[in-house]
């Protein structure tokens, strides 16, 4: 793959070598530190010159600084004179705050800091967008450049057939409303019925009430979102399943957040597994709750790059058809 140069930011150095692994590349050479006052630096270290640059860089851990540190980088390669810039943003940072969704007066003062971010990636001089699962779709129209949403909904299908032996008696469960889509395809594509939670929220991060719609008696039921943050949600989901008739209760998430109280939430609910993708690191977490598993997604990072380099298709690519 000639004038092609992949970078990593700091935030998932891990996922950034299995992708260049895949691709045969080496991993351009790039560093990044703090000065005293902690202001973000960064340093290319090769001429990038006429060349396609890629770089990876999620939205977790220290978001504000490793989106920061994205700008620079994305900026230092433009005015570097490359031909294009292509951010990978294996998960995307503020995507729930992508509406004003606020009650009462302060509706209109809600930000809706999706938007604001896409403005900045813009500005920074970023000339295309590839992402994974965006927590709401609409925040593709907050750009201007083009977007591929990646979908990890094939490599989600090929877990549960290889590690569920009984997922032809299964029912794919949404934890809310707004993830029915989603569990409605991969239950279409495995021939198998859907559920939803219906749930209430007091404040976030707090549900008040669920009430499950469709019936999960005697089946596996695998919970499928988008994402899990403290993981009130889906734990208080699963008990309501197994209080519901189920025999097992799994759940499969794109970007496994799980802070503040989320693992012990997780060790202590009535989980067989909860599988994530590896857009976020997991591996000190797996390390403190055994029930976590991970889905690696390099693969498909990997071919959405190839192909956007060679001028093919992405996003129909990992929408419809299997891994």
């Amino acid at each position: 793959m000639p004038n092609i140069v992949l970078f990593s930011g700091s935030s998932h150095h891990d996922l950034s070598q299995r992708v260049a692994d895949r691709l045969g590349l080496e991993l351009g050479k790039v560093v990044t530190k703090k000065f005293s006052n902690q202001e973000t630096s960064v340093e290319i270290g090769e001429s990038v010159r006429g060349e396609d640059v890629y770089i990876i860089q999620s939205g977790c851990g220290e978001i504000n600084d490793n989106l920061m540190e994205l700008l620079i980088m994305i900026n230092a390669c433009k005015i570097a004179s490359s031909s294009r810039v292509t951010a990978v943003i294996p998960c995307f940072p503020y995507a729930r705050q992508d509406k004003k969704d606020k009650v009462g007066k302060s509706c209109s003062r809600a930000p809706i800091s999706a938007k604001l971010v896409a403005n900045m990636l813009s500005v920074a001089g970023a000339d295309h967008i590839i992402t994974m699962d965006l927590h709401a779709s609409q925040i593709q129209g907050f750009f201007d450049i083009p977007v591929d949403n990646l979908y990890a909904e094939p490599a989600v299908l090929q877990w549960i057939k290889e590690n569920i032996p009984e997922w032809r008696n299964c029912i794919i469960v949404s934890p809310d409303a707004g993830g029915a889509k989603r569990v409605t395809s991969i239950a279409d594509r495995l021939n198998v019925e859907f559920a939803l939670i219906h749930k209430e929220r007091k404040k976030a991060n707090e549900v008040d009430r669920m009430v499950l719609v469709g019936d999960v008696k005697d089946r596996v039921a695998i919970l499928v979102d988008d994402m899990a943050d403290t993981c009130g949600t889906i734990c208080h989901a699963a008990d309501k399943l197994m209080s519901a008739g189920a025999t097992k209760v799994y759940a499969i998430l794109t970007h496994g957040i799980f802070s503040g109280p989320a693992l012990s939430r997780i060790n202590n609910a009535s989980f067989e597994a909860v599988v994530v993708t590896n857009t976020i690191p997991q591996e000190e977490k797996m390390k403190h709750c055994p029930k976590i598993q991970f889905i690696d997604i390099s693969m498909i990072l990997a071919e959405a790059i190839r192909r956007t380099h060679n001028g093919e298709s992405v996003s129909y690519l990992f929408s419809h058809v299997p891994l």
